[in-house]
């Protein structure tokens, strides 16, 4: 099997991998197992000046690094500096925290002496997506390896060399000799290495057939796992909120990485009252982006990760709009070479219709109309995902009642949803389950054993 990495903006492919073969993926197991021996008896802080190393050669490299992102999968070099440097700080927050989150609890019982202690597990599989090919690893990584475990990644097919960088900034940073490999595999080799009695558990951020792929093996061989899946965050805005602001961040969360992110706005659902202002303005907020080069920075919106991608993307526009969807604007293809879309906005989605149900994984906004908060959250919850959620309003009550009701992982009230080492990260229904970041995201691969002396 061939692993390309192709550039979306220009159809190019840059360059070619061949996958591992079994006895290669044989041996990238055992270092892991040999490399977890050696790590798991390493102080925090050595494990941590380690960290601290991959962080600086993630800032220092940065231009580097972001280039290659942008080159594999279209996010505007912008953004991807962007995520270079988050993946900086998630690295620090857990050099400086991950000791703090494992010390030992102790409990008291009748014995001399109980306490719980979080013990590392071992090689963990990371099954990652390409939309954002640095941080969805390394907000795994940086916990597990601080913890003690180690890392196997395979990462989606067509960014390998966003893949071998992590692997390279790792090693170069200090950590064990296969402390964490990259896998240049495909889909159909997952399931040798989720059976492998040297692997311990899985992590995957994907789609949910894949999700429920991995947890059905995971299950069978009685493995923990965390799956971030997909999501159709809903952004909820009333008559209170700040209309200006409100768009301007809804412009922002709806095209941000082109469109292609989980928790992105996609469901902006309105109050009667303020509905066709908000549309007007997001109508202009909409026209005044700019479309085109990735590499340059006065871009904004960048192509989608494929052409083929895009035709499917584009497939489920066409189906909404005979469903009787209308189009307000753009949400179609652009000409011309590349897999570039034009943003665009959508609405009288009936509930009929897939993409009422769907995610929407474009820059395509849904709008619905709704006469009060209890309608706005009814709809909000009408949908298989529960990943984020935002909602404006200054109306205490209203805020209270949507941060109750809201069935997601996730409520910001009057922002954006998004994600921060210091707070923990994952949904609920469709969207997956176990939790990402903070202390939440380090113990989810540890034993915590109850130690109890008489």
């Amino acid at each position: 099997m061939t692993i390309q990495s192709k550039n979306p903006a220009t159809g190019e492919v840059v360059k070619t991998f061949e996958a591992l073969t079994e006895a290669q993926i044989d041996l990238a197991i055992a270092q892991s197992v040999v490399a977890h021996e050696a790590l798991r008896d390493w102080s925090f802080k050595k494990r941590a000046a380690c960290m601290e190393k991959a962080a600086k050669i993630l800032e220092d490299e940065s231009p580097c690094i972001a280039e290659i992102m942008t080159m594999e999968m279209g996010k505007t070099l912008a953004s991807a500096k962007g995520e270079v440097e988050k993946c900086a700080w998630v690295c620090r927050y857990y050099a400086e925290t991950a000791e703090a989150h494992l010390a030992d609890d102790i409990v008291k019982t009748d014995a001399t002496k109980s306490y719980r202690c979080y013990r590392p597990l071992g090689p963990v599989l990371a099954v990652m997506p390409w939309n954002y090919p640095l941080w969805q690893v390394f907000r795994f990584a940086a916990p597990a390896l601080m913890a003690g475990n180690t890392g196997l990644l395979k990462h989606a097919s067509n960014v390998p060399q966003s893949a071998l960088l992590i692997q390279d900034i790792f090693q170069r940073a200090g950590f064990p000799d296969g402390a964490f490999q990259t896998l240049l595999i495909g889909g159909s080799q997952v399931e040798q290495i989720l059976r492998d009695d040297r692997v311990w558990a899985a992590t995957l951020t994907g789609s949910e057939p894949a999700g429920a792929s991995v947890a059905s093996i995971c299950g069978e061989e009685i493995k923990p796992t965390v799956l971030e899946l997909g999501g159709s965050d809903a952004f909820i805005v009333m008559p209170s909120a700040d209309l200006d602001e409100a768009v301007k961040v809804g412009t922002t969360s709806r095209t941000q990485n082109n469109g292609q992110s989980c928790i992105a706005a996609k469901r902006f659902i309105i109050h009667a009252d303020i509905y066709d202002g908000f549309k007007a303005k997001m109508v202009e907020a909409f026209a005044d982006l700019t479309i085109g080069d990735p590499m340059d920075d006065a871009t904004d919106i960048g192509p989608l990760v494929s052409v083929e991608a895009r035709a499917t993307i584009d497939g489920q526009v066409q189906k909404a709009l005979k469903a009787g969807a209308i189009r307000v604007m753009g949400a179609e293809i652009m000409d011309g070479d590349g897999a570039f879309y034009r943003p665009g906005i959508l609405e009288n989605i009936s509930e009929d219709s897939d993409a009422y149900h769907e995610e929407v994984f474009e820059p395509v906004a849904l709008l619905f109309k709704v006469d009060d908060i209890e309608a706005a959250i009814k709809l909000a919850n009408d949908s298989p995902f529960g990943l984020g959620s935002s909602v404006w309003t200054t109306d205490k009550a209203e805020q209270d009642q949507a941060i109750r009701d809201l069935e997601a992982g996730a409520t910001f009230v009057n922002s954006m949803t998004s994600s921060d080492p210091r707070l923990p990260f994952g949904g609920i229904k469709r969207s997956g389950y176990g939790r990402e970041l903070t202390a939440e995201g380090i113990r989810a691969f540890c034993n915590c054993k109850t130690v109890s002396i008489a």
